[in-house]
C-alpha cells in the first residue's frame, strides 16, 4: 500500500509529465515563457502585457497542473475560466477599448482630419498580409485558411487588442502565436519602423516643419464620438463593439460630467482586464498548438504586415504632399497610423528631431496614431463581415475546381 501511494505521487509530479511522450514541448514552452518575461522585465517591452502572458504561458504549460484546462474529475483551472469569460466570447478586448477610449485624446485628429488618411492607409499591410498568408498556404508544412489569413493581416494594425478580438472570431487556435506576434511587433516599434521611414524619405522630407494646429473646442470633442458612432452604425455595424466601446470611453473622457467613471475606465478597469487578459493569452501558448511551422509563418507574415503598415502611411503622406503642396505634412508621421498609440507618434517625433531638434511632430503624429486606432477596429469590422462570407463561397466553388482539375 505504501509503495503503491508513493508511486502515485511519483506519477503525478511535474518531472513524470516533463520525460514523457511530448513533455519536451511542455519544458520548451516554459523557457519561451520565461524570455518573455525577460524582455519585459530586463528590456522593458509591453511588460504590462508580457508579463501576464508570459507567466500564463508557463502555468499553462506545467503538466499536470490543468490550470489551463479541465482535470480528470472535471474540475475547470482558473485560466481557462478566464479565457472562456473574457477572449472567447470577446469581452476583455472591448473593455480594453474603452478605456483606450477614455485615456485617447482626439484633438489632434479633429484640428487636422486629412491626417485620417495616413491612419487609413496604414492598414493597408493588414489586407496584403491576410493575400500573403494564403500564399505561404503553398509551403509544405503551413496550412492557413481563409479565416486563419485575416486574423494574421490584422498584426498589421499594431493594436493587440484588435487583434486578439478578430482572432478569437475567426482562429481561435492560432490566438497564441498571433497574440505574442502583435504585442511583441507593438513593443519593437522603436526598432523596426525607423529603418523603413529612412528609406522612403528624403533629408528634405525628414526636416519638414508643420503648421501649429487650432485649439480644438469641448463640443467637437463631444461630437467626435457620437459622430464616428454613428457613421459606424450606418455603414459597418460589424465594427461597432470596438468602435463603439472605443467612443463610450472618449465620450466619458470629453463631457466632464462623469469623471469617476471615465477614472476608473483608465486605470481601474484597464489595469483589471490587462491582468486577466494577459494570462488568458498566454494560456494558449501550448506546446501542442505553437511549436510547429504555422507559428514561424505567423511571425514572419506579421512582420511583414507591421512593415508594410509602416510604409504605406510614409507613401501616402508623399503622396498627399504631391497632390497639395501648399501645405505640406512631414512623411514621418505617416508612420504613426499604426495604431501603436502612443509609441508611434513618439518614434515618428524623436526620427524628425535627429535631423531638425526645433522639429516638434508629436501632436501632429498624434492625429495618425488616434486614426489608426479607428482604422483597425474598422478593418476588423470589414474582416468579420467579409471572410465568413467568402468562405463560403469558396466553399460552394470548391467542387466545381475539382471537377475541371
Amino acid at each position: 500500500m505504501i509503495g503503491q501511494a508513493f508511486g502515485q505521487l511519483w506519477q503525478s509530479t511535474g518531472l513524470v509529465g516533463f520525460l514523457a511522450n511530448g513533455g519536451w514541448g511542455n519544458a520548451v514552452m516554459i523557457l519561451v515563457g520565461f524570455v518573455l518575461l525577460y524582455l519585459a522585465i530586463k528590456k522593458g517591452f509591453e511588460p504590462l502585457l508580457l508579463i501576464p502572458i508570459g507567466f500564463g504561458c508557463i502555468l499553462a504549460n506545467i503538466p499536470g497542473a490543468f490550470i489551463a484546462g479541465v482535470d480528470s474529475g472535471g474540475t475547470v483551472g482558473f485560466i481557462k475560466l478566464l479565457y472562456d469569460t473574457g477572449i472567447e466570447t470577446g469581452l476583455f478586448p472591448i473593455l480594453i477599448f474603452m478605456g483606450v477610449g477614455a485615456m485617447t485624446d482626439f484633438g489632434p485628429l479633429i484640428a487636422n482630419p486629412k491626417t485620417l488618411l495616413l491612419g487609413a492607409a496604414a492598414q493597408t499591410g493588414i489586407f496584403i498580409s491576410l493575400l500573403g498568408a494564403l500564399a505561404l498556404s503553398f509551403v509544405p508544412g503551413i496550412n492557413f485558411d481563409l479565416h486563419a489569413a485575416a486574423s494574421i493581416g490584422i498584426i498589421g494594425g499594431a493594436d493587440g487588442p484588435t487583434a486578439i478580438y478578430v482572432t478569437s472570431r475567426l482562429a481561435p487556435d492560432l490566438l497564441g502565436s498571433i497574440a505574442v506576434a502583435a504585442y511583441s511587433y507593438m513593443a519593437l516599434v522603436p526598432i523596426i519602423q525607423p529603418p523603413v521611414m529612412r528609406l522612403l524619405t528624403t533629408k528634405e522630407e525628414r526636416t519638414i516643419r508643420m503648421q501649429q494646429l487650432r485649439p480644438v473646442s469641448k463640443l467637437e470633442k463631444i461630437l467626435f464620438p457620437i459622430s464616428v458612432l454613428t457613421l459606424c452604425a450606418i455603414l459597418l455595424p460589424s465594427a461597432t463593439p470596438l468602435v463603439g466601446s472605443l467612443m463610450f470611453g472618449n465620450l466619458a473622457k470629453e463631457c466632464g460630467v462623469v469623471n469617476r467613471l471615465s477614472d476608473t475606465m483608465q486605470n481601474a478597469l484597464m489595469n483589471i482586464v490587462t491582468i486577466f487578459l494577459g494570462l488568458s493569452v498566454g494560456s494558449k501558448m501550448e506546446a501542442d498548438k505553437f511549436l510547429n511551422l504555422n507559428t514561424l509563418g505567423i511571425l514572419v507574415l506579421g512582420m511583414v504586415a507591421f512593415t508594410l503598415g509602416t510604409a504605406t502611411g510614409v507613401l501616402m503622406a508623399k503622396l498627399m504632399n504631391k497632390l497639395d503642396p501648399k501645405h505640406p505634412v512631414n512623411p514621418l508621421i505617416g508612420s504613426a497610423g499604426v495604431s501603436a498609440v502612443p509609441m508611434a507618434a513618439r518614434v515618428s517625433s524623436k526620427v524628425g528631431q535627429e535631423y531638425d531638434p526645433q522639429n516638434f511632430l508629436l501632436m501632429h503624429a498624434m492625429g495618425p496614431n488616434v486614426a489608426g486606432v479607428i482604422g483597425s477596429a474598422v478593418a476588423a469590422g470589414v474582416l468579420l463581415s467579409v471572410v465568413p462570407y467568402m468562405e463560403e463561397l469558396i466553399n460552394g466553388l470548391r467542387p466545381a475546381l475539382a471537377y475541371f482539375n
